[in-house]
C-alpha cells in the first residue's frame, strides 16, 4: 500500500526539524565504528608519543633541577664558609682596635712619664747648678776651712765623706733620670711602632673585611638567582606533570572508548551475522512509501555521490538489506533514520540534501534498482572505509560486509 507523497514528505520534514531541535549525538555510518576505532587508536598513539615525550622532558627538568639545587647548596656552603671568615675578621678588627686603644693609652702613659723623667733631670739639673753655683761662690777655703775646723779625726771624716756623698749622689741622680728618660724615649718609640703595625694591620683587616663582604654579596647574587632558576624550573616541572597526568587520563579515557567502540563493533558484527542468519523477506513483500526513492536517492547522494555507479547501488542495496531482514526497521525511513547508523540522517546533512534534491541521476538510478532487489553486494548490511584486517567486498572506496 502506497502512502501519499505530501503526507509523508511533511512526516519527514516534521520529523527533521525534531531532530534538527534535539541535541545530536554522533551518529556513523554502517562500518564507521572501526573507523572511530582506528582514529581513537591512532589519537591514543599520539597522546602516548605526547605523554613519552613530555616524561623526556620532565627527566631533563628534573636533572637540571637537581643540577641547581646542587649548584646553589655549593654556593650555601661557600656563602657559609664566607660568612664564618668574616665573623673571624671583625673578631680580629675588633682586637686589633682594642690593641690600638692599649697602645696609644700606652703612649699617652708613656709620655706622661717621659714628660715627668724629662721635668726631675732637669729639676735635679737645677739643683747641681745651684750647688755648684754655691761652691763656686763661697770663698776658695770655704770647704778647707770646713774640713779644718774639724774638732777631732771622726768628725773630719764625717765631713769629707758628706761632701763626697752630696756629690756622689747627684751625679748618680743626674745619670739615673738620664737612664730613665733614654728608656722612656725608647718606650716610646717601640710603642709608636708598634701602633704603626697595629695601624697597618688594622688597613688589612679592613681591605679583607671589605673583600670578603663583597664575596658574601656576590654569592648571595647567584644564590638568589639560583633560587629563582629553581622556583621557576619546579614551575615548568609542575607544568610537565599536569601535562603527563592529563595525557594519562587522555590515555585512559580513550582507552575506555576504545574498549566500548570494540564492544560495540563486536555488537555490529554479531548483528551483521544474525541479519545474515535470520528471516528475509521478498522484495515484493515491501510496501514502499512515496517518498522512499526521493529519501534513498539522496542518502546514497550523501554517503557515495563521488562513488562510482556500483558503489551507489551497493549503498542501496544495504539499505535494503535492512529493511528485508527481521533486525532492522521494515521500511526504508526507519532504516535510514535508525539511531547511530548513518552519519549523514544525524548530522543533517541529508536534510538539506533532501532540502535541495541534491541526488543525481546515477544516484536515483541507483535507488531504482535496489528498491526493485537487485544488489551487486549480496546480503551485506553494513561498509565502512577499508582498514587493515576488514574482509568483505571491496567496491570503490567501501568495504561491503
Amino acid at each position: 500500500m502506497k502512502r501519499p507523497l505530501l503526507t509523508v514528505v511533511s512526516f519527514i520534514a516534521i520529523t527533521s526539524l525534531f531532530v534538527n531541535a534535539l541535541p545530536l549525538a554522533v551518529h556513523a555510518s554502517p562500518g564507521s565504528i572501526l573507523d572511530q576505532i582506528n582514529q581513537a587508536e591512532q589519537e591514543k598513539k599520539q597522546a602516548e608519543e605526547q605523554k613519552e615525550q613530555a616524561e623526556g622532558a620532565k627527566n631533563e627538568k628534573q636533572n637540571e633541577l637537581n643540577q641547581l639545587t646542587f649548584q646553589q647548596g655549593t654556593l650555601k656552603a661557600q656563602l657559609n664558609s664566607f660568612n664564618e671568615s668574616l665573623q673571624e675578621e671583625n673578631a680580629k678588627y675588633e682586637e686589633i682596635c682594642n690593641d690600638i686603644a692599649d697602645k696609644k693609652d700606652d703612649i699617652e702613659a708613656k709620655k706622661i712619664e717621659l714628660q715627668e723623667a724629662k721635668d726631675t733631670e732637669k729639676e735635679q739639673y737645677e739643683t747641681m747648678k745651684k750647688r755648684l753655683q754655691y761652691i763656686y761662690e763661697q770663698p776658695e777655703n770655704a770647704y778647707l776651712d770646713m774640713i779644718l775646723s774639724s774638732k777631732d779625726f771622726s768628725t773630719f771624716l764625717n765631713i769629707t765623706d758628706y761632701i763626697f756623698m752630696i756629690s756622689e749622689y747627684d751625679n748618680g741622680m743626674l745619670e739615673d733620670y738620664k737612664q730613665i728618660t733614654l728608656d722612656v724615649e725608647a718606650k716610646e718609640k717601640e710603642l709608636e711602632r708598634e701602633l704603626t703595625e697595629l695601624e697597618a694591620l688594622e688597613d688589612l683587616s679592613v681591605q679583607e673585611q671589605a673583600r670578603i663582604t663583597e664575596l658574601i654579596n656576590t654569592t648571595n647574587t647567584f644564590v638568589n638567582q639560583y633560587s629563582a632558576q629553581i622556583s621557576d624550573t619546579n614551575n615548568e616541572l609542575a607544568e610537565i606533570e599536569k601535562e603527563i597526568a592529563d595525557k594519562e587520563a587522555q590515555i585512559k579515557a580513550q582507552e575506555e572508548d576504545i574498549e566500548a567502540l570494540k564492544k560495540q563493533y563486536e555488537e555490529e558484527v554479531r548483528l551483521s551475522q544474525l541479519a545474515a542468519q535470520s528471516s528475509k523477506r521478498d522484495i515484493s513483500e515491501v510496501s514502499f512509501a512515496d517518498n522512499d526513492r526521493y529519501l534513498l536517492a539522496n542518502l546514497i547522494y550523501c554517503e557515495a555521490g563521488g562513488e562510482p555507479y556500483e558503489g551507489q547501488l551497493a549503498v542501496g542495496a544495504v539499505v535494503i538489506n535492512r529493511v528485508l531482514s527481521s533486525r532492522y526497521p521494515d521500511t526504508v525511513y526507519g532504516v535510514i533514520y535508525q539511531k547511530s547508523q548513518f552519519s549523514p540522517a544525524g548530522s543533517g546533512r541529508l536534510d538539506l540534501a533532501l532540502a535541495k534534491n541534491s541526488a543525481t541521476a546515477s544516484c536515483y538510478q541507483a535507488a531504482d534498482e535496489a528498491m526493485a532487489g537487485n544488489t551487486n553486494v549480496g546480503g551485506c548490511v553494513y561498509f565502512r572505509t577499508p582498514i587493515p584486517g576488514l574482509s568483505g567486498i571491496q567496491i570503490g572506496n567501501h568495504i561491503f560486509y
